[in-house]
């Protein structure tokens, strides 16, 4: 990247992205849920945006290599805009879930063309603090997205304008920028490989570094997209439920660059073990303590602090394993996986809420970050031997 100014527009139309991500994910939910609609049908809806962004997934590297990073991310901001203005067009199930796919589309472009940017062009001592960065605008915008949700009391329609107004307006900062292409020595050495070849190379390289982004992919859609449906279940009003969800964003905001600088410092592998065995701890406590509103809080915001992060210490983790003429697939890997992740999130923990009504919605997350860590902590422990072998 050629100038800090640069920088922070792909930050800032990040945080934007994430404002509209955190407003839909729950809006749609209590919408649908106050209409009667079932839960694990309701979770099927918000599982389009991630059925989006693995549909074009395949798809992205090309047009990134031969075009540049702008006109990516350009396309991809404009498809998020006209979605988010055509919800009050018309009411239906399928309706919004063809323009949530649509939207899953055009936030995979604008998140993999600025993603790849940010971490082709770091240099490796700052990397953690500059992805950090990134996931700290985003996540700012989908800490306050929640907090929108209340605006449906007024109209259905105005949350969706709203988000669509503020995403058309950061659209135009977009012009903005000095197209750049990824380093022609990559792109002749990865066009030697096929996509396939390329997804088996990267995940020899970096398989672990997956690990974060699928679990927190799962748990923010399940957050967001089924957390408020089992809230409204437990006689939790939808104010508090916003109010509980902002706690986890504000959690990772808070800790964001702190933890970027310790990655960077401390390495990354001993960073994400360190805060995916504290988050674990963080969200069996919230099973247990749910029944009390201001412990709930206070859990729910210490693992936002915990886990919070780990999508981006996921992705620095994949740079410092991956060789740089693979990044791209390494990012594109990395999106994949979140959405495997979100794809699963709001269905799975929508059925999980329909047969097990008794049990906390909580320790659903607990099971699937206590096996990342135990894979990451396995892996460490596997790699530390294998070192230590090519030494001797």
């Amino acid at each position: 990247m050629r100038n800090a100014y640069s920088f922070w527009i792909l930050v800032s139309i990040v945080a934007v992205s994430g404002f509209s991500q955190g407003l839909l994910l729950p809006l749609i939910a209590i919408i649908f849920e106050q209409d009667g609609l079932s839960s694990s049908l309701n979770g099927l809806n918000a599982i389009a945006i991630y059925i989006g962004i693995l549909a074009i997934s395949p798809f992205m590297e090309a047009p990134l290599r031969k075009f540049g990073y702008r006109p990516v991310i350009i396309t991809g901001g404009l498809l998020v805009v006209v979605a988010l203005l055509a919800f009050p067009l018309w009411k239906s199930f399928w309706f919004w879930f063809v323009l949530r796919l649509l939207i899953g589309i055009g936030d995979n472009a604008l998140h993999f063309g600025t993603q790849t940017w940010i971490t082709s062009s770091s240099p490796e001592a700052a990397r953690g603090r500059n992805i950090s960065i990134y996931g700290l605008f985003f996540g700012i915008g989908f800490a306050v997205g929640p907090l929108m949700t209340s605006l449906v009391k007024i109209s259905e329609s105005l949350p969706f304008i709203l988000s669509g107004g503020l995403c058309l307006l950061a659209w135009f900062t977009l012009f903005q920028l000095r197209n750049e292409f990824p380093e022609s020595q990559n792109t002749q050495a990865a066009n030697q490989q096929g996509l396939v070849q390329r997804f088996g190379s990267t995940l020899k390289y970096a398989w672990v570094a997956f690990l974060p982004p699928l679990g927190y992919g799962f748990l923010e859609s399940s957050l967001n997209g089924s957390f408020p449906i089992y809230g409204l279940r437990q006689n939790i009003g939808v104010s508090e439920v916003s109010v509980l969800l902002t706690s986890f964003a504000i959690g990772g905001i808070v800790f964001q660059i702190p933890l970027g600088m310790l990655s960077d410092k401390f390495g990354r592998k001993y960073t994400l073990l360190t805060v995916i065995l504290l988050g674990t701890i963080c969200f069996g406590a919230s099973g247990i303590l749910e029944a009390h509103y201001a412990a709930l809080l206070v859990c729910l915001f210490a693992a936002g602090m915990m886990l919070g992060s780990t999508f981006s210490l996921g992705i620095s983790y994949m740079t410092d394993l991956t060789p740089r003429h693979l990044l791209p697939t390494g990012n594109l890997l990395c999106s994949i996986t979140f959405s495997l992740g979100s794809l699963g999130g709001p269905y799975l923990s929508g059925v999980f809420i329909e047969k097990l009504p008794h049990v906390s919605f909580f320790l659903i997350m607990t099971v699937i970050f206590a096996g990342i860590f135990t894979t990451l902590f396995v892996h460490a422990i596997f790699s530390r031997r294998a070192v230590a072998a090519q030494q001797q």
